[in-house]
């Protein structure tokens, strides 16, 4: 039987009850990050929720996590403001030393610390990780890093960054993958010392910011695990990544469905309450169904994941269908409401820009159409 997390679904639904449209809506005008959210997640556990208990967290799995972040969704906010904090644990807790998880890991799961940016894209790069051109070199002690990122989310509201950078040239390795290398940096120590942050304008309130590196110096012990073996380390957290974030699309299609059927019902024109018409009642129960349906695969692939088994193609599918289903949703909803779906106060515009972003990341829905057909059906490969 699965595990449905009642009790957790209850406390995360009950820490976002002070945190309504209203709320977001300002935030949403004034590209603010919602602090007192945060740390109301924090102070509640939620963002612990996968450090071990040695450490200070509540050591659950990814499956609690998708209903901690599904929650936050479906309550209308934005677990994107703070979700890094799940999917990036991954890389520290597998490959980490024991000195970094004793000095990091107690922080981070009282809310004093706050690990939530995630560097690894860049202009020239995009989604091909192997040409990254941000490089690590060893300097005595040091590490001297120099280059720049680009879309690296809440880097202005994180103390600490994960960040991805070769330490060996792409044509000296076997594969185009080796040489790259993780580092755990403390931006506090780093900001203005050759690291530095602008943010990015752009269509939904994600924080999102590029970051440059020039001669950066950090200390030999930030680098996680071996050298050049980074892009293993970071591939073990982009199954949970893909799972967690089709765990949010979950939440935010069952707002707009819940939205709709609310509206419909409510709504009368001609006398008649629209939602008896067949027009507006088959999108919503369509969108209803292919929610339902990817739901189904977030909870496969979590149980996987948690299971410690292979989730490659669970993960990928998971986030596909959860990222499709909440766009129907959105869009569904949307149409739905009509020219009010446009008006701010009824806040469908927000979460409609918001779920977008799904389609494109942290993955194109193209790429994983890519995997699937190369990886799990044998077909050549297209890149």
């Amino acid at each position: 039987m699965t595990e449905t997390f009642d009790d957790i679904r209850a406390a995360v639904r009950a820490v976002c009850v002070p945190f309504g449209s209203a709320y977001w809506q300002q935030l949403d005008r004034e590209r603010g990050y919602p602090e007192a959210f945060v740390k109301a997640l924090t102070d509640a556990g939620f963002l612990a929720a996968l450090i071990p208990q040695d450490y200070g967290g509540s050591g659950l799995g990814v499956a609690a996590a998708c209903a901690i972040l599904e929650e936050i969704q479906h309550s209308g906010g934005n677990g994107a403001v703070c979700h890094a904090q799940m999917y990036v644990m991954g890389t520290l807790l597998r490959h980490g030393s024991e000195d970094q998880k004793q000095a990091y890991l107690p922080q981070i799961a009282a809310g004093t610390l706050r690990l939530q940016a995630f560097a690894v894209t860049e202009p020239t790069s995009g989604t091909d990780t192997s040409r990254i051109r941000t490089v690590a070199s060893r300097d005595g002690e040091d590490w001297v890093i120099n280059g720049q990122k680009v879309w690296t989310s809440r880097a202005e509201h994180s103390d600490l960054m994960l960040l991805l950078a070769r330490t060996a040239a792409r044509q000296d390795g076997a594969k185009p993958h080796e040489g790259l290398s993780v580092f755990l940096i403390d931006m506090r120590a780093a900001v203005g010392r050759g690291l530095s942050i602008r943010p990015i304008p752009a269509m939904i309130n994600h924080h999102a910011c590029e970051v440059f590196f020039e001669d950066l110096r950090v200390p030999a012990a930030s680098l996680i695990g071996e050298a050049g073996r980074g892009f293993r380390y970071i591939l073990d957290g982009m199954n949970a990544e893909r799972i967690l974030i089709a765990a949010e699309c979950i939440g935010d299609a069952r707002w707009f469905i819940d939205k709709a059927a609310a509206y419909a019902g409510e709504r009368r024109v001609f006398d008649r309450p629209i939602g008896q018409n067949q027009g507006i009642q088959f999108p919503i129960a369509r969108a209803f169904a292919a929610t339902e349906a990817a739901a189904l695969m977030v909870e496969k692939a979590a149980r996987l994941f948690d299971a410690g088994k292979p989730c490659g193609p669970e993960a990928n599918l998971a986030k596909l269908l959860a990222a499709d289903a909440s766009w129907q949703a959105a869009d569904m909803c949307l149409q739905t409401h009509g020219g009010f779906g446009f008006a701010v106060e009824y806040d469908v515009e927000r979460k409609f820009r918001e779920t977008r972003l799904y389609q494109v990341a942290p993955i194109s829905t193209n790429l994983i159409l890519a995997y699937i057909a190369e990886h799990v059906l044998g077909l050549p490969r297209s890149y």
